[in-house]
C-alpha cells in the first residue's frame, strides 16, 4: 500500500486502479488513452509525476514509465527535460488538412496551388495519350521512375540548386506520399525527430501513423534556433529533423543561408537524419535574396530531399521528386514498392512534358503572378504582418487574441462561411500563449472571393 494518503491529494489525473487488467502497463496506457480523447484530460495538461502516480496505484515505477512510453509513442502526451509529461495539443483528434468543398463557403483553410492555371496543362495530356510509347506508361516497370523522367527531374531541380544523379533520385506519389516512404525506410517506431515547434499539420499525423516521437524545437524570425536543437540532442536520442526552409508552412519562414550552415553544423554532429521538404523552393530561387543553396548540398548523404510539384505545377498529377544520399537508396526503393508500387509513369510522363516544352516554367510564372497578387490583397487587410515570412507565401500566419480557443474560432469562422485554421493544429508539442489563424491565399476562384473571404475575418477578429 501507498505510504501516504492520496484522498485529497489534488493530482490531474487519478486512475481507478481497480480497474486495471493484466498486462498492467498496457492497461494503464488504454486508460490514459481513453480519458484524453473523452476529454477529461484537456490538451496541455500536465500528468503527474512517474513516481508520484506510481505511489498513487502502488505500482512498480517502471510500469509507469511504459505506460507513458506507449501514449508518447502515439503522439497523445509528449515530455520536456526538468518540466515533466503533458497532454498534447491534438492528442483526442485528427488535425490532417484535407479539401473539403461544402457550397457557399470560402475555403480559407485547404492550401490549393491556384487551381486558375491547370488549363495550362490539358494540352500536354492529349500529346502525351498520342506518344509511341504511351503503352510503356501503363506497366509496372521501372518503380521509382523512368530513367527519362529523372533526367527531367534533376533538370527542374537544377535552378534550385539540386546537383545528383538519377541513381539518387525516385518519383512519388506527390510530397506526402514522399515523406510517408521516408518515415517507413528510414526510421523505427518510437525514434525520435525534431520539428519547429509549429510545423506541418499532416506531418505530425505521418508521424503519430507511423509512432514516430516528435520533439519541438523553438525558433526566430529566421528559422529554427541551433542552439536548442543542440541542447535536445545532447539531452536525448534524436534520431531526424524534420525542416521546410523555403516557405515553412505554415509560418511562412523562409531559412537564411547563415542559419542553414548553423542547422547543418549540428545535424552533421549528430548524424540526425534530414527531411527536407522544399516544396515552396520555385517560389524562392530569385526572390529571396540570400537564398543560396537547399541544405542537401550541406548534407548529401544524410539529407532526404523531396521537391513535390503539386504547388508548382499542377496538384491533381500527385508527383514529387525524392533526392537521397546513397546509403539510403536501397531502403527508400523498398518503401515505395511496400507503400503504392509505384507512382503513375503517364502522371508523372505529363509533368515531364510540361518541363521539357517549357510550360511549367510559364506555369510557375503566373503562379508567382498570382500568389504576388493574393498577398498584395491580404496586406491591405492586415498591414501589421507586411514585412513578415515568404513574400509570396500561399498562406499567412496571423497572430489573433490568446484568449480565442481553436474549436471557438474555426466554429465561429465557419458560421459566417469561411475555413480557416487555427494554430494548435500546427503544434508538434507543447502548447503557447501566442495563438494564430494560417489563411490559404491561393484556394479560391478568384481575387473578388479571397477578398470576400479576407473582409469577413477582419470584421470578425475586430
Amino acid at each position: 500500500m501507498p505510504v501516504n494518503s492520496f484522498d485529497q491529494y489534488p493530482m490531474s489525473w487519478k486512475p481507478d486502479k481497480k480497474a486495471l487488467k493484466r498486462p498492467v502497463f498496457s492497461s494503464l496506457a488504454s486508460m490514459l488513452e481513453q480519458d484524453i480523447a473523452n476529454g477529461f484530460l484537456a490538451p496541455g495538461s500536465k500528468l503527474p509525476p512517474q513516481r508520484e502516480l506510481a505511489d498513487f496505484l502502488d505500482l512498480n515505477f517502471t510500469t509507469i514509465t511504459r505506460a507513458y512510453k506507449v501514449c508518447e509513442r502515439k503522439g497523445l502526451i509528449y515530455a520536456i527535460t526538468g518540466s515533466g509529461t503533458f497532454v498534447a495539443p491534438n492528442a483526442a483528434r485528427s488535425i490532417t488538412i484535407s479539401a473539403d468543398h461544402t457550397p457557399n463557403r470560402i475555403e480559407l483553410g485547404f492550401v490549393t496551388s491556384f487551381e486558375q492555371t491547370n488549363a495550362h496543362v490539358t494540352d500536354t495530356l492529349q500529346k502525351v495519350a498520342k506518344k509511341s510509347y504511351v503503352e510503356q506508361l501503363l506497366n509496372y516497370n521501372d518503380p521509382t521512375g523512368m530513367p527519362h523522367q529523372k533526367t527531367a527531374a534533376l533538370n527542374w531541380m537544377e535552378p534550385l540548386g539540386i546537383y545528383s544523379d538519377p541513381d539518387r533520385v525516385a518519383i512519388v506519389s506527390g510530397a506526402q506520399n514522399a515523406l510517408a516512404v521516408t518515415l517507413m525506410a528510414l526510421f523505427e517506431p518510437g525514434n525520435r525527430i525534431a520539428t519547429d515547434l509549429y510545423t506541418y499539420s499532416n506531418f505530425i499525423e505521418l508521424a503519430k501513423l507511423f509512432h514516430i516521437q516528435l520533439v519541438p524545437i523553438i525558433g526566430d524570425q529566421f528559422g529554427m534556433l541551433p542552439g536548442e536543437l543542440e541542447k535536445q540532442c545532447s539531452q536525448i536520442t534524436v534520431h531526424g529533423i524534420f525542416l521546410m526552409p523555403s516557405c515553412s508552412n505554415p509560418t511562412t519562414i523562409t531559412i537564411p543561408d547563415f542559419r542553414k550552415q548553423e542547422l547543418a553544423a549540428v545535424i552533421r554532429k549528430h548524424r540526425l537524419i534530414l527531411i527536407e521538404d522544399d516544396i515552396h523552393a520555385f517560389l524562392t530561387a530569385g526572390i529571396i535574396t540570400d537564398y543560396q543553396q537547399p541544405m542537401f548540398n550541406l548534407l548529401p548523404e544524410q539529407t532526404v530531399y523531396i521537391c513535390g510539384t503539386s504547388k508548382s505545377i499542377c496538384s491533381g498529377l500527385r508527383v514529387a521528386y525524392m533526392v537521397f544520399g546513397n546509403g539510403m537508396r536501397d531502403r527508400i526503393s523498398q518503401a515505395i514498392f511496400n507503400i503504392n508500387v509505384k507512382t503513375s509513369s503517364f502522371d508523372a510522363e505529363v509533368i515531364t512534358e510540361l518541363i521539357l516544352s517549357g510550360k511549367a516554367q510559364e506555369i510557375v510564372l503566373q503562379k508567382k503572378e498570382l500568389a504576388e497578387q493574393a498577398n498584395d490583397l491580404y496586406f491591405s487587410y492586415f498591414p501589421s504582418a507586411e514585412n513578415s515570412g515568404h513574400p509570396l507565401s500561399f498562406y499567412r500566419w496571423l497572430q489573433i487574441d490568446e484568449n480565442i480557443g481553436n474549436a471557438e474560432v474555426e466554429a465561429e469562422m465557419e458560421k459566417h462561411g469561411i475555413r480557416v485554421f487555427h494554430s494548435d493544429r500546427f503544434l508538434s508539442g507543447q502548447t503557447t500563449s501566442n495563438k494564430y489563424l494560417r489563411i490559404a491565399l491561393s484556394s479560391t476562384g478568384s481575387l473578388d472571393e479571397l477578398e470576400t473571404g479576407l473582409k469577413i475575418i477582419k470584421q470578425l477578429l475586430d
